[in-house]
């Protein structure tokens, strides 16, 4: 492959955020490329050809040359000679202008930084998160122990998951301090400690098991809180029936009715299972859609996000000073700049193009899920694409991969719209997007009391006119993250 091709397939493959990053590097190595931004942007981005035609001009005494305008101008003299102005310009010069002119000030209101309308203007950056470590050590610091207690302390903080469960028996730790740190430890030493750190915050963290983290939770609400003490006997003795959904035996243990239990299982509810999870350092992750899919006049049409990437051209000026017969290093340096720019800038424009033309080809093979959802969505396997566009399928690949479509059901991976199928009763296909969307909606108007099995989904979907198994029925819901009927059962 040639070194163009291999540029265009690479830039094919990148995602958004890294052909921003790949964008900008160039321009930071290229001096030929340039941004078009503001009025300027709405130009043609393709090589400008007065430029062109000037880098074919012979070369001219290196005395005189000419600038874009074919205006004469010579070279400054060297610095230190007779030319040498500087010596004339004093450390301060006097200036007509003030620094607010020239910078824009941010408005000022209640002592806070604003934008004119009362927003922080630090409201949205991002800062360091905080992991859930870190908030712990943060407590221990702030609490008078002995230099011994937060010894305990800190080893017990480090053996708590991301989940803010301790990951270790405690008596694995004990003996692991009492070995590392040479100290005289009691097993109860330590747990008075782990006592302590559990109730830092967020409240449950350091909990060995679901029942002690639900336990400590239960601890800080207010002793007359309704239904506490069930809730307490029920986490702390029979949390493992409520788990399998066993509540008539609950009841039976409880001596508690329907509305009863009802009530004590919403204030289990209100507990965190994964206390840890409420201190995250994760930032949020921001989706840029690479096309915009609209519906205007009846049709539908796709068109290319236009804040993905700068429109770039070659800087005239620079490309003014290529000079054809000259071979001094400058000179092949600028010729292979302006080379490197055109070839970034029609690589550019190949990608757009072919992301153009198959995100085209996939809304017209799945309008029915646009207009419908889920449930009407066509079986498509990246082949169909290749031969609709005469592309090879593993360039199909590369397009749909890591690039997002901005439709008005949502946004979605261009690989979303593909997927396997089973046959129907008629002959047809139904995608398995379709079939897992059926799936959901059939689980989600199931009775509370009597759940549907995986036997009767698949019987209800064999009734509809498609062919499909009890396995494949437990395939794609267990992809779906939905728990078997034996779980889902609730009590009515």
């Amino acid at each position: 492959m040639t070194p163009q091709l291999q540029q265009a397939i690479r830039l094919l493959q990148l995602s958004t955020l890294e052909l921003q990053a790949q964008i900008q590097e160039t321009l930071e190595t290229n001096p030929m490329l340039e941004a078009l931004e503001g009025a300027d942007a709405d130009l043609d981005t393709g090589v400008d050809e007065a430029a062109a035609q000037r880098e074919e001009m012979d070369s001219r005494p290196d005395s005189t040359d000419k600038d874009a305008g074919g205006r004469e101008f010579e070279e400054p003299a060297e610095p230190g000679g007779t030319g040498d102005a500087s010596e004339n310009i004093p450390e301060e010069l006097p200036v007509d202008s003030n620094w607010e002119d020239l910078y824009d000030m941010p408005a000022t209101g209640g002592g806070q930084g604003g934008d004119g309308d009362g927003r922080d203007l630090f409201e949205n950056q991002s800062a360091p998160g905080e992991d859930l470590r870190d908030h712990l050590l943060w407590q221990i610091n702030l609490s008078p122990l002995s230099e011994r207690d937060q010894v305990i302390a800190m080893t017990l903080i480090d053996a708590i998951n991301d989940d803010g469960y301790l990951g270790e028996p405690i008596e694995q730790i004990h003996a692991g301090l009492a070995q590392d740190q040479e100290l005289e430890l009691e097993l109860d030493e330590v747990e008075a400690v782990l006592r302590m750190v559990q109730h830092l915050d967020p409240v449950g963290v350091g909990a060995r098991d679901l029942s002690e983290c639900l336990l400590l939770q239960l601890e800080q609400f207010s002793p007359d809180t309704a239904w506490l003490a069930e809730a307490r006997t029920l986490v702390r003795d029979h949390l493992e029936a409520l788990g399998t959904r066993d509540f008539k035996g609950v009841q039976r243990r409880l001596g508690l009715a329907d509305g009863e239990l009802q009530a004590v299982m919403a204030l289990i509810q209100s507990l965190n299972p994964r206390p840890g999870t409420l201190i995250s350092s994760s930032s949020p992750e921001y989706i840029i859609p690479d096309v915009f899919v609209r519906k205007r006049e009846g049709y539908w049409q796709v068109e290319l996000n236009p804040e993905v990437a700068p429109r770039l051209r070659v800087n005239p000026l620079y490309a003014s000073f290529v000079r054809r017969a000259d071979s001094s290093q400058d000179n092949v340096y600028l010729r292979n700049s302006l080379q490197e720019a055109r070839w970034f800038i029609k690589s550019l424009q190949s990608r757009n193009e072919t992301l153009l033309r198959v995100g085209t080809a996939i809304v017209e093979h799945q309008r029915a899920f646009l207009e419908h959802g889920d449930e009407a969505m066509k079986p498509l396997v990246l082949r169909d694409i290749a031969e609709q566009l005469e592309m090879h399928e593993s360039t199909i690949s590369r397009v749909t991969t890591q690039k997002y479509m901005h439709t008005p059901k949502g946004i979605y991976e261009f690989k979303y719209f593909f997927s396997s199928h089973v046959g129907t009763a008629d002959g047809g296909e139904c995608s398995a997007t379709a079939i897992r969307a059926m799936i959901r909606k059939l689980i989600a108007e199931e009775p509370q009391g009597k759940p549907l099995s995986d036997s009767k989904i698949a019987q209800i979907l064999v009734d509809r006119g498609i062919q499909v198994a009890r396995r494949t029925v437990a395939k794609y819901r267990e992809a779906m993250a939905i728990p078997p009927s034996n779980e889902r059962k609730r009590l009515v």
